[in-house]
This record gives structure tokens, sequence and C-alpha cells, in this order.
């Protein structure tokens, strides 16, 4: 396929539904892989850059940042890959390659002149508008791409290049392990992934959601515990419990209150990005030596190491498969929270 033009749903304007289209597709450099694109998962941040909230400008947007597929044809300097492989795309298409973060395999925070290149919605280094996996072929750089392992289905595989990786990368990083005490704010697309992850690490696990309508689901992902928030005895009865507090959530929660359920020197790490500015008391923090943080997906070593891990141990995300002409009807469920727990569009319908 010398290709250019291909099939793809884009949303034409901020808050416009998804309409079927096609666009173009770079020409294979030297060290570029096609990929035919299996399946895409739905994100979150889909819904947030295609009805303008992250103030994007630029339109038609192809969103999708969780890919997985199949190497279709490879440029003549290509050696990672070979047609046939199974690979990924997460989040991010290219970097500087040059910046502190990304020759430590930190890409994700890249602080060359254009940072890392987002998979849709952003500018790549040729200048050109990058559109994502809600589409029937992707070129990419081969050292921007992942190796799915056999054993990982390739539809459930899909949302792990976002949901997994943003999970996986504060459990490894705060080493999460036997012997400690693990908290997932929200069983959602993030927070299913969380306690899948966290339980095979060995942690103690604990779901907090604002109900205990998915309990009998969070344990069998692997929670130990399950507590509702919208209960004010939970905090009481949870006080200087966790070593770690992951918050998937985008919504505005009080962030003092989850920061008395941390033990002497824990660690809430933010992993939702609700609209609004989140406010922390300082004595929350200081009494106790506890700590605020952040953390964005991972880089492209990460990123590998935590699909080898999810082969290793089972773990894929649990999915509803959709066609492309239900990505709009699963917009709007996704808002509701109706979905359990990634829509993936089978790009075979595109």
């Amino acid at each position: 396929m010398t290709h250019h033009t291909v099939h793809a749903y884009a949303a034409p304007a901020p808050k416009a539904p998804l309409e079927r289209t096609t666009i173009t597709r770079r020409e294979l450099g030297a060290h570029d892989i096609l990929i035919a694109i299996k399946y895409a998962g739905i994100c979150h941040s889909d819904l947030h850059t295609v009805r303008g909230e992250w103030g994007h400008e630029t339109f038609p947007i192809v969103p999708g940042h969780e890919i997985a597929g199949v190497v279709a044809e490879v440029g003549p300097g290509v050696t990672r890959y070979a047609p046939g492989d199974r690979v990924g795309v997460g989040c991010f298409v290219d970097s500087c390659r040059e910046c502190e973060n990304c020759l430590a395999g930190l890409q994700q925070y890249c602080t060359g002149e254009l940072g890392s290149v987002g998979t849709y919605a952003a500018t790549g280094r040729d200048g050109e508008f990058t559109h994502g996996g809600y589409s029937t072929h992707l070129v990419v750089d081969e050292n921007y791409a992942l190796s799915i392992p056999e054993s990982i289905p390739l539809d459930a595989a899909a949302p792990l290049l976002c949901a997994g990786i943003t999970l996986y990368s504060p459990l490894a990083r705060w080493q999460a392990g036997p012997g400690k005490k693990v908290a997932v704010v929200g069983l959602g697309g993030l927070g299913h992934m969380g306690v899948k992850l966290a339980h095979a690490m060995g942690a103690e696990v604990t779901v907090l959601s604002q109900s205990l309508r998915k309990k009998d689901d969070g344990l069998r992902l692997g929670a130990d515990h399950y507590h509702a928030t919208s209960d004010p005895a939970t905090f009481e009865a949870l006080a200087g419990t966790f070593d770690l507090i992951l918050n998937t959530v985008s919504a505005d929660v009080d962030l003092d209150a989850y920061i008395g359920l941390l033990k002497t020197g824990g660690t809430l790490v933010q992993l939702g990005a609700p609209e609004n500015k989140l406010p922390i008391s300082p004595f929350a923090l200081v009494q106790g030596s506890k700590s605020f943080s952040g953390s964005m997906i991972g880089g492209l070593p990460e990123t590998q190491e935590m699909l080898d891990f999810c082969a290793e141990h089972g773990i894929a995300s649990e999915i509803e498969l959709i066609r492309a002409d239900q990505i709009n009807e699963a917009y709007e469920r996704v808002l509701t929270g109706d979905v359990r727990y990634r829509f993936v569009i089978d790009a075979a319908t595109i």
C-alpha cells in the first residue's frame, strides 16, 4: 500500500457529532511503519478534546490514542518491526529525542521545542496536524510503537496504551507490592486497571467509589475492600490507612479528606484532570509528612514494561466492543458513566 487517503471518524467542529470522512497519512519515511489499525479505545480525553474543553482550535479532529493493530508495511530503514507484527500506539507519536527526559525514557515529559507530540490534535515535527486512531491506518516512527504480546487480545490491549500505563506508572514508581495498602478512587476506565494492576503487584487493594453499585465488579477485578465515599463514616473508619492513593476521577473532590486517609509518609497521586483548580490545605500535608503528586502516562520503555507485565499476569482491559457508527452513542454513555469499562472501536467498521 503506497496509500495516502484512509477512512476515519472525525469531529468536524467543537461539540459536533463525529462523522465518517477521509484523511491523508504521510508517505513512509525510512524509519516509519504503516499500521493497519484493528482496534481503537475511547478515552475520556477524546471527549474533552472534541468538545473543545481543552482549548483545541484546529478542526476536524480524528481522536484516538489507544491503538492496537498490525504492521502492514515498513520503511527501508526499519529494524524493530516487520509486516504482521502486533503493535500499539499510545498518547504520543514523537518527541525531540534529545532532551534530558527523552534520553531517560520519559518521552511524555519532553522539554524540546514541540514537547511530546500528541497522537492527535497536535503539530508534528513535520508541521503537519496529527490525527489519531479512529481510522483504518496510521503511519508512525518505529521507535514510537510498542510491541503487543501475543497472549493479550488486540481489542482488550488497546486501552492498555493509555488507561493501563496511566495506572501502571505511579504504581511502579511508588512501589506498590506486598505489604503496601493501595486505594483506587473511582472504578471506571482508569480505576479498573488500577485495581487489576495493583492486585497483580501484590498490594492490598481498596476501591473508594461514590457508591457500592460496582462493588461486585471491584471485588471480582481484584480489590480486597470496597467503600462508598458518599458515606462520611468511610473517612472516619479508614483514616491513616493507605500508603498510596490513586485518584482517577476528573471531578472536584475534597482532597484534604483523602489525604487524611494516608499513613504517615503516604502519597496521594492525581491522575484525573478536572476543569477546576484543586485546593489543598498545607496542614493536610505537613501533619504526617504526606505528599500530593501527579502522574501522566509513561515513557516508551515503561509502557513496554507494562505490556509485558500484563501479558505475564493475564491482564487486559474490560471492554465493550462497538461499531464505528456507534461512536456518538458511546460518547453519550461515557458522559453518564454507562460503560464497563472501556469502549473499543472495531476499526474494520470504519
